[in-house]
């Protein structure tokens, strides 16, 4: 009776945080960022209690980079030349020679630091290293081992050496490798090519669909130009162009320089949830489950799950204190949650419309995004883990029953994560032509 009714209340935590997309805009519309939305760690909530006797030894860890400049120029300069264009035959208005002259200084400061770490991304992972020490002492106690493992990519290899050198001036006798190396690529950002032809396919499919549901530029452009006629035929693809100036609108909040520069009124509210809507259908065909991938694209991540059971055995047997922590990207943090199933994400549909508060991408990569596996032992009883999305404890998939709370048995977490494993489905290409 008390394991169903815990199961209960466990279904309808898990519905209340997956529900209200637009009523966490109204509270925080910078959330409709979505992947450049910086790292939400103010008011995080306190972390339940271990199970009496059980005390934490080991933390495997994934974590996106911190904050960062845009990675392509053509991000930046895209709406500095089409305002630029309207303005020189006055056709901009006041609001629009406001934001053009915003995304002149933006764009000027990005000057060969497309997609380099920014102030605040360095940040982000000094305090997500910070409180990582102070959540789990006993994980970093002594002369604990400390593996770090970044991709090639120079903002993951700095947002590595910010956690580390954190963890380091904390505890000085830490004993911590690092290493970014295309020897581990293979699991750390493996780009894999049947996930690539299936995303390729159905973006090919349901890309206009989904551009004409939810991509309307006509407001924008009343708002920007005082000739909305002109701009319609004017601007190359207003569709695009509307995505291009929300991202760049909302990756100002990655610098201290920009953080306080406020250009969302540039869109309507509603204007805003249905660009989000767009991308979020789109990075549900890139990461989630859905029979039009046929359900395998989040199998991109399993040798990074693997990996990850793998350094936890290890781990266990080893008997000490220690941690894998690995720096990577948001297109690793989103399926691998995906494959896993925290919090429901392993949510499979076929209508890209149904998303809105089903498949929620904001909640699992902003900026330095990380899922971390909490390993607690007790003399004589199993091993548990506790899994925490972005610092939040999560929820797994309900054929798992925890012990309490969050607390998972780590010999019932793995038995099933193998089964997903062994459950990928088996997709056979067409040959090219």
């Amino acid at each position: 009776m008390k394991k169903s009714l815990f199961l209960i209340l466990g279904l309808a935590l898990a519905l209340m945080a997956s529900a209200g997309t637009r009523e966490d805009f109204k509270a925080n519309y910078k959330q409709v960022a979505n992947n450049y939305y910086a790292y939400p760690d103010q008011n995080l909530p306190a972390l339940s209690a271990a199970p009496e006797g059980y005390t934490p030894f080991y933390i495997n860890h994934y974590g996106r980079h911190g904050s960062r400049w845009l990675i392509s120029p053509k991000q930046y300069h895209l709406a500095v030349e089409t305002l630029e264009k309207a303005d020189s035959v006055g056709k901009l208005s006041a609001r629009g020679k406001n934001a053009l002259a915003k995304f002149k200084e933006v764009e000027a400061a990005a000057f060969k630091r497309l997609g380099e770490l920014s102030d605040i991304g360095a940040e982000q992972h000094q305090r997500i290293a910070t409180r990582m020490y102070h959540n789990f002492p006993e994980v970093f106690a002594g002369d604990a081992e400390i593996d770090a493992k970044s991709t090639v990519v120079i903002r993951c290899i700095l947002s590595m050496q910010n956690a580390v050198t954190t963890l380091k001036g904390i505890n000085p006798a830490l004993r911590i490798t690092t290493d970014a190396s295309e020897h581990d690529m293979y699991f750390m950002n493996y780009d894999d090519p049947v996930a690539k032809q299936l995303r390729k396919q159905a973006f090919k499919d349901d890309s206009k669909a989904l551009k004409d549901k939810y991509l309307n530029p006509k407001r924008l452009f009343k708002t920007l130009f005082t000739d909305s006629k002109w701009a319609i035929k004017n601007v190359a693809d207003p569709q695009d162009f509307m995505t291009n100036l929300l991202d760049l609108v909302g990756n100002m909040q990655s610098h201290h320089q920009f953080e306080n520069v406020d250009l969302y009124n540039l869109f309507s509210e509603e204007d805003r949830f249905n660009i989000w809507a767009y991308n979020n259908a789109r990075w549900y065909l890139w990461a989630g489950y859905s029979p039009l991938t046929q359900n395998r694209v989040p199998y991109m991540e399993a040798n990074l799950l693997r990996n990850f059971i793998t350094t936890a055995d290890k781990a266990i047997l080893g008997g000490k204190n220690c941690a894998t922590l690995r720096f990577g990207h948001e297109s690793v943090v989103l399926p691998l949650v995906c494959l896993m199933g925290l919090n429901g994400m392993d949510y499979s549909t076929s209508d890209l419309f149904s998303l809105e508060d089903r498949f929620q991408s904001y909640k699992v990569f902003p900026m330095a995004a990380n899922v971390q596996w909490i390993f607690y032992r007790k003399p004589g009883a199993p091993v548990l883990v506790k899994f925490l999305l972005n610092e939040h404890e999560a929820t797994f998939p309900a054929k798992v029953k925890p012990l309490s709370g969050p607390y998972y048995k780590w010999d019932e977490v793995k038995a099933y994560l193998e089964a997903i494993l062994a459950a990928e489905p088996q997709i056979t290409l067409p040959e090219k032509n």
